[in-house]
């Protein structure tokens, strides 16, 4: 599986961006606002794209995001009945990760339905089975907490190992961040064992 790539942006077009890793050339579908964040950009060298992976009896296809969070987003549309790729992009092209999670977590559809092939019940069931998934993620990505930094990050990945879930991870470090933000991860670590 590939978790990014990295390496010289050869080509570029609002759909597709061909990057150059090692003397290949990857054909990567990509958003309208990854494209404009990429044009804007003054260097084409070193451009990292996080990768998702569609692989079908047809084809082998790539989707790249410059952030975590757009690739997240992106496979969170994808775990929705009736949203592929495609619809998934194309939401992503209109609206960021942010406006997104907003848009679900206040349950207003009028950002989704505004998407070109996005109809109410669409849009209704994204809101509905997407919910619950966004308040883990909008923490995970600092998108709707003040709680942020390397500590946290840290110590939620641990505990995540260690077999809790990110949600209830989250949940227990914002509390113990909040209280005391200067929190080395081991502290953190150690202190959420107890309340979990």
């Amino acid at each position: 599986m590939i978790e990014y790539l990295k390496g010289e942006l050869t080509e570029l077009n609002p759909a597709l961006c061909v990057l150059e890793c090692g003397g290949v050339g990857y054909g990567i579908n990509i958003t309208l606002l990854d494209y404009d964040a990429m044009n804007s950009g003054k260097s084409r060298e070193n451009v990292k794209l996080y990768i998702h992976e569609s692989i079908r009896e047809d084809g082998h296809d790539l989707y790249g995001f410059l952030s975590k969070e757009g690739r997240e987003a992106f496979r969170m549309l994808l775990s929705v009945s009736g949203v592929g790729p495609n619809t998934a992009r194309l939401i992503l092209s209109s609206l960021s990760v942010s406006q997104l999670f907003d848009a679900i977590s206040s349950g207003n559809e009028i950002p989704l339905k505004s998407v070109k092939g996005i109809g109410g019940k669409t849009a209704q069931r994204i809101i509905v089975d997407l919910k619950d998934k966004i308040k883990g993620a909008s923490v995970a990505f600092n998108l709707s907490t003040p709680v942020s930094g390397a500590s946290f990050d840290d110590a939620a990945a641990a505990l995540v190992m260690l077999g809790f879930s990110m949600q209830q991870s989250q949940k227990v470090l914002t509390k113990l961040f909040t209280k005391e933000p200067t929190l080395s991860a081991e502290q953190a670590i150690k202190l959420a064992l107890k309340m979990l």
